[in-house]
């Protein structure tokens, strides 16, 4: 069956009693490891218990866990059952859990073992919109994925669903994008998307039934959900799942469990390489860097550390992760300062009117392929500024290709904070912080950081007669932020720089306050 004819449901190719998946042991759980019979039995049943639930076709679930085996398991049986997986971030604060939740319409969010009671942040904005709200967890006694309803919400009056086979065109993800100009927009990705980056994933670095990942990226993220977890299943390789990613941990677990891969951004990779390496050290076929840009710098202390070809590569969650990729070192030469080539995907560059550059020459990245979403969900507008006539998608990336058709990316058309891979929307954080009663304007932007790559920065205009601090502001965003939006860098300016035509324009804003750095009022 050709990668276009899959769904996530035929694309799980594992011998049934090869490894699927490994999750490690911890001081309060015992190691977990699943062959890929139990993972298919364990994914079947828990469709089950959805159908039971009420979910039917294009449902979304909204699923607020920590990389675990109960993620892997929900996101998989809500795919087969033809309704809509829509991760969240765990660490969201309640406000952030109830616009996402209200925003696509939540049928049940599944949360941690304990989180009802808790009245956790994700339980009060599931109450809010009437979703119902389901502890999942692993049964160490029944040994499988349990649901346990704690409350039916709206599908309390809805009847047992029929279980259901997914078809191609179904959209069996949704996923904001951080919006920059307007609000975050839903990108849904179908099983053909999906499965087609997979197939692209699993082209390019070669991964066979022998290879082993550590999964180190979360998986509310495209990133860590396409290349960390879907991809190795395709492949009938394997995964290794910490709830979360710790560089104390990371050598421990990838050389207890032998792996032999890993994809992350690269602020992961500056943070391994500050601890000790393994020694011996274990045989690293690859190592990937994808999400945020990789210095060259990085990329040679990696590899004259770990002995192995760190390949950077170019993604974004319009095109259901991967666009392209520097290849393996037996398939051509891996380019620093370069994100690759086309990897089962077109790539051009375009002007401003939509026309191609000679090569070498700046314009817009755009791509065209199976992966890419057929659209924005409900938004016409965006739809029609992001795809051309015929079919390429703007990426908002400006680059060139150099004389080997490697993408070269110069600079971001788009005004996204992307913090170590996190990217980061300043028009909500402006809105966020607009709320705080001694703001009257708050314009957020991205500063250069050694370690992320870039920061959350804000200029604050004080509302006349009130007195705000730095570290004050900083505490109340982050009582109502999750903690990587909260700026680093809060600058304080009596007039907020503007066009002449008073337009905001944060370049104009982020040059005024560097010129001001040291000198703001604190």
């Amino acid at each position: 069956m050709s990668p276009s004819g899959l769904t996530l449901q035929s694309a799980i190719r594992g011998s049934p009693d090869s490894v699927a998946v490994i999750v490690p042991a911890r001081p309060d759980a015992d190691a977990l490891t699943v062959t890929y019979r139990s993972l298919v039995t364990d994914v079947a049943t828990f469709q089950r218990k959805l159908a039971a639930l009420g979910i039917a076709r294009a449902a979304p679930v909204s699923i607020a866990l920590v990389n675990s085996y109960e993620f892997i398991v929900a996101f998989l049986a809500a795919s087969w059952q033809r309704a809509i997986a829509a991760p969240l971030n765990p660490a969201y604060k309640q406000g952030e859990f109830e616009f996402y939740i209200d925003d696509v319409r939540s049928a049940v969010v599944l949360v941690p073992h304990g989180a009802h009671a808790a009245d956790s942040a994700a339980v009060r904005a599931a109450r809010k919109f009437g979703a119902a709200i389901a502890e999942c967890y692993w049964d160490p006694v029944v040994r499988e994925v349990a649901l346990d309803v704690k409350e039916p919400g709206r599908l309390g009056d809805a009847s047992p669903q029929p279980v259901l086979a997914p078809e191609p065109e179904d959209v069996a993800l949704i996923l904001h994008t951080s919006g920059t100009t307007s609000r975050p927009k839903v990108v849904p990705l179908s099983h053909r998307n999906l499965t087609r980056t997979m197939h692209n994933i699993q082209q390019t670095y070669q991964l066979t039934p022998r290879d082993r990942t550590m999964l180190v990226m979360p998986l509310f993220h495209v990133h860590g959900l396409v290349c960390g977890l879907l991809a190795p299943l395709l492949s009938g390789g394997s995964l290794v799942v910490p709830p979360r990613f710790s560089a104390t941990d990371f050598w421990r677990d990838f050389v207890t469990h032998r792996a032999n891969w890993y994809t992350a951004v690269p602020t992961i990779h500056q943070i391994l390489l500050r601890h000790p390496a393994p020694d011996p050290l274990p045989s690293i076929r690859f190592i990937r860097s994808c999400s945020s840009p990789l210095s060259p710098t990085v990329l040679q202390a990696l590899e004259a550390t770990y002995r192995a070809p760190v390949l950077e590569a170019y993604a974004m969650t319009e095109a259901a992760h991967q666009m392209t990729s520097n290849p393996l070192p037996s398939v051509g030469p891996h380019k620093p300062g370069t994100v690759g080539v086309g990897q089962g995907v077109e790539v051009t560059i375009l002007d401003d009117a939509g026309a191609p550059v000679p090569r070498g020459g700046e314009g817009e990245i755009c791509v065209r392929g199976d992966n890419v979403t057929r659209g924005y969900q409900n938004n016409d507008a965006a739809n029609a500024s992001a795809f051309t006539r015929d079919g390429w998608f703007r990426t908002g990336d400006q680059g060139r290709l150099d004389e080997d058709g490697y993408l070269v990316i110069t600079g971001r058309i788009k005004e996204l904070i992307n913090k170590g891979g996190e990217k980061i929307s300043p028009i909500e954080l402006d809105n966020a912080l607009s709320r705080h009663p001694a703001v009257a304007e708050a314009v957020s932007f991205a500063i250069p950081d050694d370690v992320y790559g870039q920061e959350v920065a804000v200029a604050i205009v004080v509302k006349p007669g009130q007195a705000l601090r730095e570290e004050g502001l900083k505490k109340w965003a982050a009582e109502r932020l999750a903690k990587f939006k909260v700026p680093k860098k809060v600058y304080f300016t009596d007039v907020m720089p503007k066009t002449a035509t008073g337009k905001v324009q944060r370049r104009i804003v982020a040059e005024a306050m560097a010129k001001l750095d040291g000198k703001a009022k604190l």
